[in-house]
């Protein structure tokens, strides 16, 4: 078994695949590195955008299919952690249309 690098943070939710937190039930979505040092730079980039983030680069084994060992978090995921930072919050629009509205 080869061991790879994840990142984790503070409440056991793994850097995925797909640039938003995973819980790590799924393995095949959590991203990992071979090098630590590429771990590193992606929980430092992580946490220049995060000043609260609490993160941690973590070796891990690998299953004989290929994906990380890694405990599944028992905290749920947070809503804010799966939007990326691009979209606009629905509910902040509609906010903004009935404050607007309700004031001439």
């Amino acid at each position: 078994m080869t061991d790879v690098f994840v990142v984790r943070n503070q409440l056991g939710h793994y850097w995925g695949k797909a640039k938003i937190w995973v819980d790590g039930s799924n393995p095949r979505t959590v991203m990992r590195s071979r090098y630590e040092d590429e771990a590193i730079n992606t929980l430092f980039e992580l946490s220049s955008k995060d000043i609260a983030l609490r993160g941690e680069v973590l070796a891990v084994a690998l299953t004989e299919r290929g994906d990380p060992i890694v405990e599944p978090s028992q905290f749920p995921l947070l809503e804010e952690e799966n939007q990326s930072d691009e979209e606009p919050d629905a509910d902040a629009t509609h906010e903004d249309e009935h404050e607007t509205s309700a004031h001439p």
